[in-house]
């Protein structure tokens, strides 16, 4: 059996391909453990996965702002930290974030070879690094060379949906699904787990639009707010938390803030979706845009009137074309299963 070690940080749905990977590599019998942040140590630990917080890089709350960011992408301490770790406790195979460049450059410069697995759209993380290339180079980094520069460079997401992306292997998204039979016009709203600025008004302008919608309608608003802030029509449900794998299944379209993970769970299910993004500097944009070009959803500005959302869910309630296209893509994401195939491929690395 072989040794994996995981370097991750706590940014939400970032932790869920390597969570999934690392699971199905346990069951197989391999030697699993997680190098992260403080604040991640009860979630794996619930997980039933061995963890331990990097000892020097400390904790902190990674924000949406470009300069939280720009500290996330090039944070050396946590590099130096599994540096440091792998001397005491060699592992067969290293897997970083995807986008955790400062680690994979202290990796480099200590002689170590890793693998990374990317939770978002390549083609998305590779032009932003494009913009951000003069800054990065100036802090001695060079992230798309780290990232061809790896043994393996994976992607739980789906080739035909990314664009201009580089020399990687998309595994297909991590999730369980089956495919959505609703018994009635249902909708699942869903946003973001990170309060952004515009996160409340957005909510309101949803449920609004949505109160004279001839369907159910389900809302889970998650921890970034409490449903007392919101004016909540009595023919709407919320709800704190369900687990979407539960939902997803009885639903006939969902609305969403573009989040990668929750976007490819709703299409594994084939449910057709609306993507209100709410950062305009994060992924949400281009997985809005990747969606409506492959017909399998609509995008609209998260300014968007409570008229407009309504327009554009009964667009995917009534409209077949959309149903016909998520329900082939998520028979497509099914036949994947990215969980196995990122084990299958790191497994081979390992030499097992």
């Amino acid at each position: 059996m072989a040794d994996f070690l995981f370097a991750t940080w706590d940014g939400g749905g970032n932790q869920v391909p390597l969570r999934a990977v690392a699971h199905e590599l346990a069951g197989r019998g391999h030697q699993v453990r997680f190098l992260g942040l403080r604040s991640q140590a009860a979630a794996f630990a619930e997980a039933g996965l061995a963890f331990d917080a990097y000892p020097t890089a400390g904790d902190f709350r990674v924000g949406s702002s470009p300069t939280a960011v720009l500290a996330l992408l090039t944070n050396r301490t946590m590099g130096r930290d599994v540096v440091a770790d792998l001397a005491g406790r060699p592992a067969d195979v290293v897997v970083v974030d995807g986008v955790l460049f400062g680690v994979m450059d202290e990796l480099r410069r200590a002689g170590h070879d890793y693998a990374v697995l990317g939770h978002t759209f390549d083609g998305f993380l590779r032009g932003s690094l494009r913009r951000a290339g003069p800054l990065l180079r100036l802090l001695r980094l060079d992230p798309p060379a780290l990232l061809d520069g790896s043994r393996l460079t994976m992607v739980a997401s789906m080739p035909e949906l990314d664009t201009g992306h580089g020399d990687v292997v998309h595994i297909g998204p991590v999730v369980r699904a089956v495919p959505a039979e609703p018994e009635e016009p249902s909708v699942l709203v869903s946003l973001s787990t990170f309060r952004f600025p515009q996160l409340v008004p957005l909510w309101q302008r949803v449920l609004d639009g949505l109160a004279p919608l001839r369907a159910r309608v389900i809302a889970t608003t998650g921890p970034a707010l409490e449903a007392a802030e919101l004016r909540v029509p009595e023919n709407i449900e919320v709800h704190r938390w369900i687990p979407h794998e539960e939902v997803l299944p009885r639903v006939s379209a969902a609305v969403g803030h573009g989040g990668h993970g929750t976007t490819m769970a709703t299409l594994a299910h084939g449910v057709p979706l609306l993507v209100l993004p709410l950062d305009p500097t994060s992924d949400q944009p281009f997985v809005g845009r990747a969606i409506s070009r492959a017909g399998v959803g609509l995008t609209r500005s998260r300014a968007a009137s409570p008229e407009a959302v309504r327009a554009a869910v009964e667009t995917l309630l009534t409209d077949g074309r959309y149903r016909h296209a998520a329900a082939q893509l998520g028979e497509r994401i099914r036949g994947l299963d990215g969980r196995t195939g990122g084990a299958d491929r790191l497994e081979a690395l390992a030499g097992r």
